[in-house]
């Protein structure tokens, strides 16, 4: 029997206004996982609005208090981690490595934001001004909209939410259709078991047929005063467009067409097992996957021989077995658009170094293509998927040239064993982040991640995070006399 779920709204679990509910199919068999409720604008309405109530109570509660909610709700992710792994198994297929590591990081995200709770708010700013204080304040903007990913759910959608939450806001949380659990409701429950106040996070899950009114009908309200939101760039453009159209800050983490470089002096079994993990985990199915693994030529050939014996293993198949590695794509529309990007550069030069052939339930094996170029879909298309490419470098210089070929700047990896001048091609990369002797899948929740270029702005993690969902106010106080006037 599938799951049942309603939504979030003041701390209730309430059907839809219009009764509607849409199905959430488990990728790898086929079959409904789950019917959720399917949210409409009188939804969005009834969220936002519990949200705007909540506000002035939840900003005003003490910085301890909150924390302490965030931690204890730290401590109840980490006591549910078998029912994350099952249910990102079974509603986006991820695999259980993967699902073990998105529950540990979201509970540090959660012990992240209890940190954030009681971390500095403002200065005191310089002064010619006789007997005053000055001060920049910052202060939560109110009603933030979360449109999370599927993706990565538990990560992406705690990060949605959490540091917005701990700075003082209110949060309506819109996860994606093809994640309502992983990526909100089960995050809610387990806010709102740690004690978090009805209103104070709202889910609203939707039809994917509605996604664009439902949207539209948060970001324009009235009442919502920041949006964050993960995704593709495409969509990122349009929410990007809408929010400033009514002035609104957002925070927007885009695609990213990621490059492993691979220098001449490089650890060839290191580059191998890095190039691996950074290209395959979750199918490829991370914004951070590197899609292009750049090696110098004078290694090219030895380098892609052990990779593509090495990606050739990889077990792949049901996610709820322990023991695979590679599992499904979210659904068949995207395993069909992998096979077409492979297609589309066999069929203009490429050659299959690992993997290639075509699989049933929503699989795509890990595949090693080479001898790509700019004609290629591939070459400068985000993959989103368990394919990855490599391609030879005459120096660095050159290395640094191709993966700067693109505007997708999210984040980069950079293999060699001379620390310094890693650092040096490091800085030339034009990323919002680079990791010098690792590949480019890293994440912690005090670090400032996002993108550059077309990978997005603003930044989620630590004080960058605090920054992004707060605004900064400046106030003065006459502390001492009174303040003088011409007439």
């Amino acid at each position: 029997m599938s799951i049942t779920r309603e939504l979030i709204i003041n701390g209730e679990h309430v059907p839809a206004a219009s009764g509607k509910t849409t199905e959430d199919i488990n990728p790898y068999t086929g079959e409904v996982y789950a019917t959720v409720a399917a949210a409409g604008t009188d939804d969005v309405n009834r969220a936002v609005g519990a949200a705007a109530d909540a506000f002035e109570s939840w900003a005003s509660t003490s910085p301890t208090a909150r924390a302490r909610i965030f931690l204890r709700a730290a401590d109840l992710f980490e006591e549910r981690t078998d029912q994350a792994i099952e249910l990102m198994a079974q509603e986006v297929g991820g695999v259980s490595s993967w699902a073990q590591f998105n529950a540990a990081l979201a509970a540090n995200i959660l012990r992240s934001a209890a940190a954030a709770s009681t971390a500095p708010l403002g200065e005191v700013l310089a002064t010619d001004l006789p007997g005053k204080y000055s001060l920049a304040v910052r202060q939560p903007y109110g009603v933030v909209a979360a449109l999370a990913p599927w993706n990565a759910p538990l990560i992406l959608g705690m990060r949605a939410v959490a540091i917005p939450l701990a700075v003082g806001n209110t949060v309506v949380l819109k996860p994606s259709e093809d994640a309502p659990l992983a990526c909100g409701l089960f995050l809610a429950d387990v806010l709102l078991d740690a004690g978090l106040p009805a209103g104070v996070l709202n889910v609203i899950t939707n039809a994917r047929d509605d996604a664009s009114d439902v949207v539209t009908a948060l970001i324009t309200d009235d009442r919502v005063r920041c949006v964050n939101f993960t995704g593709s760039t495409k969509v990122g453009r349009i929410v990007g467009t809408l929010a400033a159209q009514h002035l609104k800050p957002a925070v927007l983490e885009l695609s990213g067409k990621n490059s492993l470089v691979v220098l001449d002096d490089a650890d060839l079994d290191y580059a191998v097992n890095a190039a691996t993990f950074g290209a395959y985990m979750n199918a490829g199915q991370i914004c951070m996957s590197i899609d292009r693994v750049i090696v110098d030529d004078s290694i090219a050939d030895e380098f892609t021989d052990r990779f593509a014996a090495k990606v050739a293993t990889l077990p792949t198949g049901d996610p709820t077995d322990p023991n695979t590695v590679i599992g499904p794509a979210v659904n068949a529309k995207a395993a069909e658009r992998q096979y077409q990007l492979i297609d589309d550069a066999v069929a203009k030069g490429a050659k299959i170094a690992a993997g290639g052939q075509k699989l049933d339930h929503a699989l795509v094996p890990a595949t090693v293509l080479t001898d790509t170029t700019p004609e290629m879909s591939i070459y400068h298309d985000e993959i989103f998927g368990s394919i990855t490419t490599v391609l030879p470098a005459k120096s660095a210089e050159d290395a640094i040239r191709l993966a700067n070929d693109t505007k997708l700047g999210l984040t980069a990896g950079v293999i060699t064993e001379n620390v310094s001048r890693g650092i040096s091609v490091a800085r030339r990369l034009r990323t919002g982040i680079v990791h010098v002797n690792d590949q480019p899948v890293n994440d912690e929740p005090m670090a400032p991640f996002g993108g550059a270029q077309n990978s997005g702005y603003g930044r989620f993690g630590g004080q960058a995070g605090i920054n992004s969902f707060s605004e900064l106010r400046w106030v003065t106080v006459q502390q001492k006399g009174h303040a003088q006037f011409p007439f």
